[in-house]
């Protein structure tokens, strides 16, 4: 996410959830550090669970599943 100047924790959750792939209720992708340094885990986490959305780390990175449907892991 570019952006030129302070960005308010609305506008980080606007920019996620706005995106066409979160508003056809499929998955976004984020950086782990882009989420500590714009809102905070505890505070995406608190969103996701308003929203009835999960999400998974791994590598550095937090995938968001933007529908309430459940998660099976395969392997």
């Amino acid at each position: 996410m570019r952006h030129h100047g302070p960005i308010s924790v609305e506008q980080w959750f606007d920019s996620l959830f706005s995106s066409k792939a979160a508003r056809d209720g499929r998955i976004v992708r984020r950086k782990l550090s882009d989420v500590d340094r714009y809102v905070g885990r505890d505070r995406l986490q608190h969103e996701l669970s308003r929203r009835g959305y999960h999400a998974v780390e791994n590598a550095g990175q937090i995938v968001i599943f933007c529908n309430q449907e459940p998660i099976r892991k395969i392997l």
